[in-house]
């Protein structure tokens, strides 16, 4: 389950990408067309104000060629030429740029314009007058970043009597120009993003909601899995905990069988006890009450094991005070997994020492088998994790004894250590704190 669900935030990483990078550049088109809009219709304005212009300010192309044919003639320098019409360009930009500003203010744009002669070509003799662009009018707001430009070839011609180049008959004079207008809207991401601040907020809004609902579907789905976790845990736990008392009951049934033993009827009650306490756990966790451990309890545990084990030798040293603040259930658990893994291990003596001192219950418990060699002692308290002998399991089990061992000693904020060699044994040391 938890490699799908990798494999489902993986996918839906890519598609949410994939969502944003369409949105991007869905917002980039849009933008792009709002600006081209807008400057279309700066431009249309201006089209409109053109001959006028012209007019006012004297910039008709004729008043150029004017120009054009006396620096065609010699009578003008190329830089007298540009120094000409630079003069238009001087006596047009203060009225230029105000007519301009009264036009798009009301719709709060901020224009600049520029109208260039990039070139100039005599017909005639299809000579370059200039190749370097004069600047014919413009607004005081310069243009930097042309938002849009437009291109244009005009062609003009006049007739000229000039009696020292052609004996005094008329000269035809044509010329063809190329010419740029340049438009800049200086504010016109302000402009653009007033329009489309709620189409923006909108698609924001939208991968937020998808994120979001995302995020909540991946909590949910951590959650079942939690449960379902906790689910197995709970099976095994129980399934594993049932196994000891069961089979205890089985042998004690056998030998009432065989020999009718008053002896036995305690020990048969206390398995009894500790399914139903089991069960009691199962149905009505939150309101089980846990039984405190008591000296006698140790002592019960270990005759337990007796019975079970009858090949294996059980020693037990208790100083324990009359009760301990622990659940019956899980320091029995603690006894019996370990000294039953020892006994199922080879292990024909088993020593158990219990002490509780400084608020701290201290239970070691050694044995005389085959040891845990060092590779697999990093091992042992995984969960399902079972020491193999020839990589062969030979005893039965779930491999779940350690491992609640090592929670049990955890739900107390406790620690266990293992000390084992090969062919010397085991031995399991447990610190539980406690309170008063």
């Amino acid at each position: 389950m938890l490699k799908s669900s990798k494999n489902i935030i993986i996918l839906f990483s890519v598609l949410f990408l994939t969502l944003v990078a369409i949105q991007i550049y869905f917002l980039y088109k849009t933008y792009k067309i709002k600006e081209r809009q807008n400057y279309d219709f700066i431009i249309k304005t201006i089209e409109n104000y053109q001959d006028n212009l012209k007019q006012k300010f004297g910039l008709r192309e004729d008043s150029v060629q004017e120009n054009f044919v006396l620096f065609r003639a010699g009578k003008l320098s190329e830089q007298e030429f540009r120094k000409n019409i630079e003069k238009l360009n001087q006596k047009s930009i203060s009225e230029y740029s105000k007519l301009i500003d009264s036009i798009f203010t009301p719709y709060h744009f901020d224009v600049a314009t520029r109208y260039d002669i990039n070139n100039a070509i005599s017909v005639n003799d299809k000579r370059y007058l200039f190749t370097k662009p004069i600047t014919v009018y413009e607004t005081y707001n310069k243009v930097k970043k042309p938002g849009k430009i437009e291109e244009g070839l005009w062609e003009t011609s006049s007739s000229t009597v000039d009696t020292d180049i052609n004996n005094g008959k008329p000269v035809l004079s044509a010329f063809k120009t190329r010419t740029s207008h340049y438009y800049e809207i200086k504010n016109i991401q302000s402009i653009v993003f007033k329009d489309l601040w709620i189409l923006v907020l909108c698609c924001i809004l939208l991968l937020a909601s998808v994120l979001w609902l995302f995020v909540l579907t991946i909590r949910n789905l951590i959650s079942q899995q939690k449960q379902v976790e906790v689910l197995h845990t709970v099976v095994d736990n129980i399934a594993h905990e049932f196994k000891t008392p069961v089979a205890t009951l089985k042998i004690a049934a056998k030998a009432l069988k065989k020999d009718w033993n008053q002896e036995n009827l305690p020990l048969i009650e206390r398995q009894i006890n500790r399914l139903e306490s089991l069960m009691l756990q199962l149905h009505d966790s939150e309101n089980y009450e846990n039984i405190p451990t008591s000296h006698d309890d140790w002592n019960h545990y270990i005759e337990d094991l007796k019975f079970a084990y009858p090949q294996t030798q059980f020693t037990i040293q208790n100083t324990t005070p009359k009760s301990l603040p622990f659940s019956k259930t899980d320091t029995e658990t603690l006894v019996k997994n370990i000294c039953e893994n020892s006994a199922k291990y080879g292990s024909s003596l088993i020593d158990i020492e219990i002490s509780a001192m400084q608020n701290n219950l201290k239970l070691k418990i050694s044995d005389n088998g085959n040891g845990i060699s060092k590779k697999e002692q990093q091992h042992i308290f995984e969960k399902f994790y079972r020491i193999q002998s020839n990589n062969i399991h030979n005893t039965k089990g779930l491999g779940l004894g350690l491992f609640l061992v090592k929670n049990i000693v955890e739900k107390y904020n406790g620690k266990i250590e293992l000390q084992s060699e090969m062919s010397r044994g085991t031995t399991f040391n447990i610190i539980l704190p406690y309170e008063n």
